[in-house]
């Protein structure tokens, strides 16, 4: 049964403050995981406010079907679906970047090295392919670029070459013990704490379900649909994705100059820079998980 793996809400009462402008505004939480902002959001709501959910996970999916709250609705699909949404429609955006206790802490989902189980790591079970199926194919130098740039591993072309070679001589890893075996007898060296195989999983995992490109598509789309004033909360739990949502913020938080027309007005800055926090001390000690956590918050200005 699911409820043997719990869910802790990271940033729960800080995401949902920096988000929550107006009970009768329509909000989306783009991730909803196991549906912990969502709660909190819909106790805020006031009856003609809204909220519409995104997960690719059918287990969440499944989490969500059971809120009986005709001021929401959850779709299954991934949160760069955010782009088929009606211009200025949301009031505020909620993207919770981190995978869910339960996806991690059950073995068959095959996104955690601490439990053996198939080597999946798909969001979305119904489609695509696993990375036991990927790295059945995979070329060498496909497999460390992968590890390289998504986990930023040292030792990427190391571990690389150990999973075709030991495809060549006992066919293609099926489990993640295996995987996080061949890792450990292949990174010789890891930061103080840290399981030899962190990078590598975490680099299949965004790779397998496009991660990153996910979040950049839902971010250019949070543009058009978030009204004036909205609100565009994201908690991020590793650099690559942080450093995607702060230059985005960035990017979008200044007037741009059309350098061809150097006395025309410039357009109006999109966004503003709202606040950055992280978990405190005591959310650390009460979930570990929550420590890598950065929240960025930005309103956006006049559409």
């Amino acid at each position: 049964m699911e409820s043997t793996w719990q869910h802790t809400t990271v940033l729960l009462n800080e995401a949902v403050d920096a988000l929550f402008t107006k009970p009768d505004g329509t909000y989306i939480d783009a991730t909803f995981g196991r549906g912990g902002h969502s709660r909190l959001i819909l106790s805020q709501l006031d009856p003609t406010g809204r909220l519409i959910a995104f997960d690719k996970d059918t287990e969440a999916v499944a989490v969500a079907n059971a809120i009986e709250d005709q001021r929401f609705s959850i779709r299954h699909e991934g949160f760069s679906g955010l782009r088929d949404m009606e211009a200025g429609s949301a009031t505020g955006i909620l993207m919770d970047l981190g995978v869910s206790s339960p996806q991690i802490d059950n073995p068959a989902r095959g996104f955690s090295f601490r439990g053996d189980g198939p080597l999946d790591m798909r969001m979305d079970t119904t489609r695509g392919e696993s990375v036991a199926e990927w790295l059945a194919t995979a070329e060498a130098g496909q497999i460390a670029e992968v590890i390289r740039e998504y986990g930023e591993e040292r030792f990427a072309v190391q571990i690389a070459k150990a999973i075709v070679a030991r495809r060549q001589e006992r066919g293609p890893l099926a489990s993640t013990a295996e995987l996080a075996q061949l890792v450990a007898g292949t990174v010789k060296t890891r930061e103080p704490g840290q399981d030899p195989a962190t990078r590598t999983f975490q680099a299949l995992r965004i790779f397998i379900n496009a991660e990153l490109e996910e979040l950049q598509q839902a971010l250019e789309a949070s543009l058009d649909i978030l009204d004036t004033n909205g609100r565009l909360v994201v908690i991020s739990f590793h650099s690559l994705e942080d450093r995607i949502v702060k230059q985005f913020i960035a990017k979008h938080s200044k007037e741009v100059f059309d350098r061809r027309a150097p006395f025309a007005a410039p357009k109006a800055m999109k966004l503003e820079a709202l606040e950055r926090v992280k978990p405190t001390a005591e959310e650390i000690a009460r979930n570990p998980r929550s420590r890598s956590a950065i929240m960025r918050v930005a309103r956006r200005t006049a559409v």
